[in-house]
């Protein structure tokens, strides 16, 4: 069973995390984005710092250790009542361009697989919505 959607935008952070040049991606096991490869993240919970809100979630979703480096933009998901494509969710996702510190990816119940990828090989992937936009704003922070 699913959560019902909040009746309100939901603060989200992700991580872009590079190792040897290369970018970590993970496949959503669940709605939303079932099936589809994006970067660890979640929701910010209330009184938390969005750094520490992307280092909890990269350790809770993959149990990596990561040193952030700085905002790499923003995506918005809107419902698809709207005409987006976030099922009944409204989200605005922070993505931080990261550097992996320690840990080798252990995926918790939200995701089914995880690769480090070239950044310019995803093709043919199923991609959540403006990951390589995502991923090339983060590489510029390196």
């Amino acid at each position: 069973m699913t959560d019902p959607a909040p009746p309100r935008p939901q603060l989200a952070v992700s991580a872009a995390i590079f190792r040897a040049g290369r970018i970590l991606i993970v496949r959503r096991a669940r709605s939303p984005a079932k099936g589809a490869y994006t970067l660890p993240g979640g929701r910010v919970e209330f009184g938390e710092s969005l750094h520490a809100a992307v280092a909890r979630e990269v350790m809770e979703e993959t149990g990596l250790s990561i040193a952030i480096l700085g905002l790499a933009g923003w995506r918005e998901v809107l419902p698809a009542s709207q005409g987006g494509t976030g099922g009944g969710g409204h989200y605005v996702i922070l993505p931080f361009a990261a550097r992996w510190q320690a840990g080798e990816p252990r995926l918790n119940g939200e995701l089914d697989d995880a690769q480090w990828r070239d950044p310019e090989a995803l093709d043919g992937l199923a991609l959540t919505d403006g990951l390589p936009e995502i991923i090339a704003a983060a590489r510029a922070l390196l």
